[in-house]
């Protein structure tokens, strides 16, 4: 019986093996980004060369994918092209930024080389924890919500290396290069997006595929936010932007983050090419220390035009802490609302017709970023 069933079966098993590859699905099987959203880089941040994904790192950003996944199984290849490049993949991450960070909320697992170091707090091996307001119980040998890997398995720059995510029902894995080494519990949130992180080294990926799992039963609230079509307005330079005269040298374009200079022109702006009819803006403030302006001047966001325009003062937030602002602009009426606050949105009047959004300097330091729109239609 052995002689003959072993022929039988063995036949079997080969034709079995093309239909479980086929389950996984090429998440880049194009030239280009099809199927991806670059959430907050430049247009050259993430680019398809020759099959390979190819990141600058600059500025510190994020790519996502357009839809959510619950349980499934993420394989992919990375290299960093530096010694001590760092990156990440997001797991069920939200579609935006968090609060004051050019960084998705998810669950990270690390993508790190070996020249960064291995410290008590981080290793260059495969660590995963939770980001941004994400929690996750750890497995094995932790600090806090941090899994560091049971074994040292990734290879040095400019070396290929292989992961291999399980995410299901809050339970993630991750594989180095073939063995399971680290990740965690009761994540939340479970269900989301799947991104890349650029964190300011030139990175390669290739072969990305998901293999998507039955069951998920994920709660409204162990989901991340839906996308709502918001795209960005600032990617770590000022293109899409002008100043004036006065402004040249007030506004600063430092990575993710835009400074207004401290000993900047107080009533400067610097607005938008574009022009928007209905709108959602998003954009995150940090005003600095000093709560008067120089010359009696309180800048902040503005809509309208050179000749008029609507300020949104900067005054309203507090100093030295990040707060996101959302104003909804509806025909000859802006809302703003400040997250977090409680507060009802207050209401103004704008003027009329397609407007720019400026960035009015108020003479003293201000942090800016995550400065998004999503237009009405």
């Amino acid at each position: 019986m052995r002689r003959f069933l072993l022929p039988l079966l063995f036949p079997c098993a080969l034709a079995a093996a093309p239909q479980d590859a086929a389950e996984f699905v090429d998440l880049m099987p194009g030239k280009d980004l099809a199927g991806w959203v670059n959430v907050n880089g430049a247009p050259e941040t993430w680019q398809v060369v020759d099959g390979v994904l190819r990141c600058t790192g600059k500025p510190i950003s994020a790519l996502r994918t357009e839809r959510m996944y619950e349980n499934f199984v993420f394989e992919c290849e990375w290299r960093h092209l530096q010694s001590g490049g760092n990156a990440g993949i997001f797991v069920w991450a939200g579609p935006l930024p968090a609060v004051g960070a050019p960084f998705l909320r998810a669950i990270e697992v690390q993508v790190l080389d070996h020249g960064y170091g291995n410290t008590a707090d981080y290793t260059t091996h495969g660590d995963v924890f939770p980001i941004w307001g994400s929690t996750m119980k750890p497995f094995g040998r932790h600090k806090g919500m941090r899994s560091f890997p049971s074994e040292e398995r990734s290879k040095p720059s400019p070396e290929w290396n292989h992961y291999r995510i399980e995410a299901r029902d809050g339970v993630l894995r991750l594989s180095v290069n073939g063995k399971e080494v680290s990740g965690g519990e009761d994540c939340n949130w479970r269900k989301g997006y799947l991104g890349l992180e650029a964190e300011g080294a030139p990175t390669e990926w290739r072969n990305l595929r998901i293999l998507e799992l039955p069951g998920g039963k994920g709660t409204p609230e162990q989901t991340a936010t839906e996308a709502r079509g918001h795209r960005p307005l600032y990617c770590g330079d000022l293109r899409g932007w002008r100043a004036e005269p006065a402004a040249a040298k007030a506004f600063l374009a430092k990575d993710w983050q835009l400074v207004l200079a401290a000993d900047g022109a107080a009533g400067s702006a610097l607005g938008t090419e574009a022009t928007f009819a209905d709108f959602e803006l998003i954009v995150d403030v940090r005003p600095g220390k000093g709560a008067a302006a120089a010359d009696g001047a309180d800048g902040g966001i503005a809509l309208g035009d050179e000749e008029r325009r609507v300020v949104i003062p900067f005054g309203a937030l507090d100093a030295e802490r990040w707060q996101r602002v959302v104003v909804r602009r509806t025909g000859e009426t802006a809302t703003v609302a400040i997250e977090g606050r409680g507060a009802p949105a207050e209401s103004c009047a704008v003027p009329a017709g397609r407007c720019r959004v400026w960035i009015v300097h108020p003479g003293r330091t201000v942090q800016v970023c995550n400065l998004f729109v999503r237009e009405e239609r």
